[in-house]
């Protein structure tokens, strides 16, 4: 494979950038052209980076000698000062000494290719970056860590030895020798059941990376766009007493409660024929349609049309919010929650209140691994194709369609942990990593 560069930190101003080579060599090829000068793998150097006699940056330099680096191959790690001119320069300078730039996910793949990682460990290196709630991280850890990937192994094996017996009784059946017994007809039963249990342990991945969206509607001038504000933690929508000011939906993302929300501010409900008003107001009713929890931010005069709001929303999440609670005093009894977003009263509340109605329990008790699409289907043709076989070792005349099925299941097993795959396969996977990862 070539050696391949990118940046492994946001092309932005940060303290520190890291910039990543990888590919057998690149080490004795870098430092031909920079002139690092002797370095062992695994210490970390304080350099000078120069090139044809221009001074660059002084940088940290670590060199990983294959196979003990990620990628399993030769690596290096530059880390300089995150200046947007020196990633400019360092970038200029990679191509200038005949680096090839690293595709997504190019470092991961290479990883996977040279058996540092099985095909799901890769792509949960991948999911952890995604993630949107801490509560998943140890969850995810743990498939990062190949504990699915033992489990899945140990299902493989227990498949390899009923099989055995199968085909055995396959092959040697007129010679009096028994290989379908009840203990193999129990074995699979008892495979059968803890493969259930051990799906039934596993969440998709979209339930931690969907980020909950939260629409804020209501009367117009009810501080809605004020509450808005207060939540994402600084002035995002402009707020004015002139009623119609917000006319488009306007979005942010908070973390809080270890969890990430997309909050939406829309425009104020009213009936108005300002024409770009109303068109404001009919993204607010389409807004409405795709919320996880719609907001309705109310003052204490307001109440009589809470009703209208929550006809609005129908059958989804909503809560009705009293605002400006400085100014009217608190109704606890009409309201879900009572703020004031002028002095900040009543948030901690506002936020237990959003979480509550969104979060849910996808965190159930048991559960061990997060896991893509793919690996659930995979999951579901094991378990169909070992449900079949038990039906034909029962049947005790169809001994090779029941070897087969346990094939097929061994087959998606192998799928799963990327001991068999296609080119396409890795393209779809590995293309929706970050550059540099």
């Amino acid at each position: 494979m070539s050696v391949v560069f990118a940046l492994a930190t946001p092309p932005a101003k940060s303290a520190i950038g890291i910039l990543r080579i990888t590919g057998d060599g690149c080490f004795e090829i870098v430092n031909g052209y920079l002139g690092f000068g002797v370095c062992k793998a695994g210490r970390f150097y304080l350099k000078d980076l120069v090139y044809r006699d221009e001074f660059i940056d002084r940088v940290g330099l670590v060199f990983f000698k294959g196979p003990k680096s990620y990628t399993g191959e030769d690596s290096i790690e530059i880390h300089f000062h995150g200046g947007l001119a020196i990633i400019s320069k360092l970038i200029g300078v990679m191509r200038q000494i005949g680096l090839d730039e690293a595709p997504p996910g190019e470092f991961t793949k290479r990883a996977f290719l040279n058996n540092k990682l099985s095909l799901n460990e890769a792509e949960a290196v991948a999911d952890l970056i995604d993630l949107t709630d801490e509560r998943g991280v140890s969850i995810l850890g743990s498939t990062v860590m190949g504990s699915l990937t033992s489990t899945v192994c140990e299902f493989a094996d227990a498949i390899d030895k009923i099989r055995m017996g199968v085909e055995g009784e396959i092959d040697f059946n007129d010679e009096d020798e028994n290989f379908i017994n009840k203990h193999l007809f129990k074995d699979l039963e008892f495979l059968l059941d803890g493969f259930k249990s051990f799906t039934d342990s596993c969440i998709n991945i979209k339930k931690g990376t969907h980020k909950n969206r939260v629409l804020f509607v209501g009367p117009v001038n009810s501080g809605k766009s004020s509450l808005f504000n207060l939540l994402v933690g600084y002035d995002r929508v402009i707020v004015s007493d002139s009623p119609g000011t917000t006319r488009d939906i306007i979005e942010s993302e908070v973390f809080f409660n270890s969890n990430v929300f997309s909050v939406f501010d829309s425009a104020g409900i009213r009936e108005t024929v300002e024409e770009i008003e109303k068109k404001g107001i009919e993204l607010s009713f389409e807004e409405i349609k795709k919320a996880d929890l719609v907001v309705g931010v109310f003052e204490r005069k307001d109440f009589d049309r809470v009703s209208f709001f929550e006809d609005l929303v129908g059958s989804g999440c909503f809560v009705k919010i009293q605002n400006k609670i400085d100014i009217d005093g608190i109704d606890s009894n009409n309201f879900d929650c009572c703020v004031s977003a002028k002095t900040g009263e009543g948030l901690k509340n506002f936020k237990d209140l959003i979480s509550s109605r969104v979060e849910g329990d996808i965190y159930k008790k048991g559960l061990h691994y997060m896991v893509r699409d793919r690996h659930e289907n995979l999951f579901n043709e094991t378990l169909a194709c070992l449900e079949k076989s038990l039906i034909n070792i029962k049947k005790q005349d169809t001994f090779e369609l029941a070897a087969e099925d346990l094939k097929l299941a061994r087959s998606c097993l192998d799928q799963l942990v990327g001991k068999k795959y296609s080119d396409s396969l890795l393209g779809d996977i590995f293309s929706s990593f970050c550059i540099g990862k």
